[in-house]
This record gives structure tokens, sequence and C-alpha cells, in this order.
């Protein structure tokens, strides 16, 4: 779903970078209070895996393919503000470097995937974790909704930005009908993907989850005949309880599906693009302003093997990505140490 340049006026455009510019700041301010010495390096990896996956195109419909947009999946393992950051880290990156997803259109892209998606997905996330029975699978079936809503939503949030400055004229019932249509299908496959890697996670350190931070299975013992709450364990210490083998395979994991699988990903184009194509909202369209980047489309330039350099584009994007989002957070940890103020005592107590 990421919208070119020329699809929404300058006007419009100019007001969701003010929007997205503002979450951004709000978000940095709030990841200081997500973030610790355990998952700041794991929110880092997060943005890595989310541009990873984002390249594995999958067929959602006759000649129409769907990508992971990543909101829900960053925010269930991270917490929201460091959620949009991620987000917003990966459509940064592949904006300069790829020429994917126009610049003037970063604000559109970034209110789109980044805090449309992240926002009704942990609002839908938090709410079936209150009302289902609490445990690892409620994790995951929430993570599954939570997702699925989050793709026709941003679809939506998208239509509504082109009623109020799409560059041309064409019915705007006709544009969300086929829009939200597409990304539902698109959504079963942003679900899954989440659901999926939530619960590889859950299942192995659900401390580690931040949608999952007040999961404690309580051990109960048959005394006298009655059951009764054993008391609660000691934590772990934080050293012995590193994430680094999670942080390992996490990035080994993206590396091979950056630079292997992304070769079969789908060639068709995904739910806007189709959508674009059939009802006109692409004929004022505009070149990237990065179209001659090197790494243009994800491939490397002047590397003609085709699989060399898809491969070779999504092995730095992943680099590149991880870098810089392990950089941003790492920054956002070390002024939470700086401001202690800035973090509530409940804000600490969580896993």
């Amino acid at each position: 779903m990421h919208v070119p340049d020329g699809f929404i006026d300058a006007p419009t455009s100019a007001v969701t970078g003010v929007v997205a510019a503002t979450a951004v700041a709000v978000s940095l301010r709030g990841a200081r209070r997500e973030l610790d010495e355990r998952t700041a390096p794991l929110a880092g990896l997060v943005a890595a895996f989310i541009f990873a996956v984002q390249m594995l195109n999958f067929p959602v419909a006759a000649g129409t393919s769907g990508h992971l947009l990543g909101g829900a999946l960053a925010a269930i393992l991270v917490g929201p503000f460091t959620g949009v950051l991620c987000v917003s880290v990966v459509l940064l990156m592949q904006g300069v470097l790829f020429a994917d997803g126009g610049l003037t259109a970063l604000g559109v892209n970034i209110t789109n995937m980044a805090i449309v998606t992240t926002v009704v997905a942990y609002a839908v996330f938090r709410l079936l974790v209150k009302v289902l029975p609490r445990g690892r699978r409620s994790i995951t079936v929430a993570s599954f909704a939570a997702a699925l809503l989050s793709v026709p939503a941003a679809a939506l949030a998208f239509t509504l930005m082109y009623a109020v400055g799409g560059t041309t004229d064409v019915s705007l019932g006709k544009v969300a009908t086929a829009m939200v249509g597409v990304h539902v299908l698109i959504g079963l496959g942003e679900a899954t993907i989440t659901a999926l890697t939530v619960g590889a996670v859950v299942a192995v350190r659900p401390d580690l989850v931040y949608g999952a931070r007040d999961l404690r299975q309580r051990l109960r013992l048959r005394v006298n005949g009655e059951l009764v709450d054993a008391p609660a364990a000691e934590p772990a210490p934080v050293a012995s309880r590193s994430p680094r083998k999670v942080w390992a395979v996490g990035l080994v994991t993206s590396l091979v599906l950056a630079g292997f699988v992304s070769f079969y990903a789908s060639a068709n184009p995904d739910g806007l693009e189709k959508v674009a194509a059939d009802h006109g909202i692409d004929k004022k369209a505009e070149d990237h302003a990065a179209a001659d980047s090197p790494l243009a489309d994800y491939g490397v330039k002047d590397v003609t093997d085709a699989r060399l350099s898809g491969g070779l584009a999504g092995v730095i994007g992943v680099g590149v990505t991880v870098v810089a989002g392990s950089a941003v957070f790492w920054a956002v940890r070390r002024r939470r140490t700086a401001h202690p103020a800035d973090v509530s005592p409940a804000s600490t107590s969580g896993a």
C-alpha cells in the first residue's frame, strides 16, 4: 500500500506530513516507557523483519498480490508507540533507498501504514485480550483479529485521504469498495503472518512480547483437597534472560526471507496498485525522486542476474534497517535512563 508521488495533492500531503511528524514525536516520547535493556535491541530487529516480510508479496486474487503492513505485528511485539516508530523507519528506508513509496507522500504512507494500522490493531488486541480466556492461545487469536482489521482500516484511511486530496476525478464509492474488498483479503495474509510470528515468540519468550507482558501462568497446588495459588516465583535476573538467541534467530530469518525467499514472491501488483490502475487513480502518478538510486525497485544497479540483484538488495535493506532502527531505539532508551521521571512505576513492572 505504498502510495507514490502524484496520487494525493500537495496540500493534503503536507497536512499528513504534519500529522505523521507529530505522531512520530509523540511516539518517541511514549517509546521511552515501552523500551528497556531487553526490548530496545529487539525493536530494531522488528523493523528489519517487517522490511524483509514486506518483500514477500503473496497472491490474494486474480492478478493481485498483497504484503505485510506490519503495524499490528510491531505494536504487539514491542508496544504501540515503538510500533509506530518501527514501521516509520521501514517506510523511510524504502522511500529513500529503494524508491518504494513517494517522498512527498511519506506523510501519507506513515499515516496509513504506521499510525492507522498500529492504533487500530493495538486497540482491537487489548480489547480481545481482556475478554478472552487468559493464556497464550488468546494472545495469538487476538493478534490474528487485530492484524486482520488493521489492513482494511488503512485502506479506508487512504480512501478518505483520496476523497480530500485525490488528483483525479474518480468514483469514490467504487474506489472505497475495491480498496476495502481487496485489502480484507490481504488482511487475511497479514493476520496469518502476525499470529504465527507472535505465537512463535510467545511460545519461547513471552516476557519479550509487549502485548503479553501481563500474561502470568500461576501455578495452583492442591492443599488439603483445595486448589490454592502457589507463591509467585521470583523473576529471573535480566542477565540470565538475554534476548540474544531470539535476536540472532530473528536476524537470520530476516536475511533469508529478504535475500532468498523474496525471489519467489508474487510479481502481481499489490492491492493499491491494482485498484489505482483499474480506476484511474494513477493517471497523475509521478516518477520517484530516487528512481536512479542504486537500490531502486529492490535490485542492485549493474548486477544483471535478477536473483542475485534482488537478494543483495534485500540483504542490504535488512542490514540498513536493523542498524537505523537499533540506533533510534537505543537513543530513545538512553533518554529514558537520563530522564527516569518520564517512566511511571507501572510501566516498569511489566514483563
